[in-house]
């Protein structure tokens, strides 16, 4: 019997399920194939009709899916709390974020900022930076992409700042990340996980869900950068 459990999951939680998956299956739970993007786009993937066994998702498009009828609402489990934060390129300066004033001036005082355009990071920045009042000014040089990791930016010198989910920002290599943005300024995200109604594989994922959200996946969860 084919033991691979498809997950579609978004990409906050990459890092953390790609260094689960080779544990999981030595533990003998079967094989992880998953595929990686932001929860609005994996909305609209299986609102198109795409198959997955499992999905991680924002507690929020979870809930969605399960109202629609779509995930089966008993197998939904909360997996991590996520800040979003801000990183420059591995070696540069480090702007003081701690409050609000100085957040402000940092992301004034930069050459550009990337952030993202469909992910929770990037509407809540977006939201963020009109309640700060320098939209304009901001996103006249901003590096908006349309999905992906903002600290690649860095990388490639295009922005001297990213602001993306702390555990997507780590996944990039060549950057640091500051720190999360004023706490008191964001709400954090909850990712969570719940089997498809439609998955042929009810056992194997429901095997998979338990193991996401038990204390062993704590340790990787918070080197990833986020919180279980």
């Amino acid at each position: 019997m084919d033991n691979t459990v498809r997950v579609l999951s978004t990409l906050a939680l990459r890092g953390a399920v790609h260094g689960l998956a080779g544990r999981y299956e030595a533990a003998g739970g079967g094989r992880i194939d998953a595929d990686f993007a932001p929860t609005l786009a994996l909305l609209d993937r299986l609102r198109g009709g795409e198959g997955a066994d499992v999905v991680i998702l924002t507690r929020e498009g979870l809930s969605e899916l399960a109202g629609a009828g779509c995930v089966v609402e008993d197998s939904c489990v909360d997996l991590a709390r996520s800040y979003v934060g801000v990183a420059v390129k591995a070696g540069a300066a480090h702007p003081d974020i701690a409050t609000e004033a100085a957040l402000r001036a940092a992301l004034l005082g930069a050459r550009s900022v990337a952030y993202s355009r469909i992910g929770a990071s990037g509407i809540l920045f977006a939201q963020l930076i009109e309640q700060l009042g320098i939209a304009a000014e901001i996103n006249a040089r901003a590096v908006i992409i349309p999905s992906g990791f903002t600290a690649e930016r860095l990388v490639g010198g295009e922005a001297d700042l990213a602001i993306q989910q702390i555990s997507e920002l780590k996944q990039v290599s060549g950057i640091e990340v500051v720190g999360p943005i004023p706490h008191e300024l964001q709400t954090p995200a909850v990712f969570s996980a719940g089997r498809m109604v439609a998955s042929q594989k009810a056992d194997q994922a429901d095997r998979l869900l338990h193991y996401l959200a038990s204390p062993e996946v704590a340790p990787v969860l918070r080197g990833c950068g986020l919180e279980p």
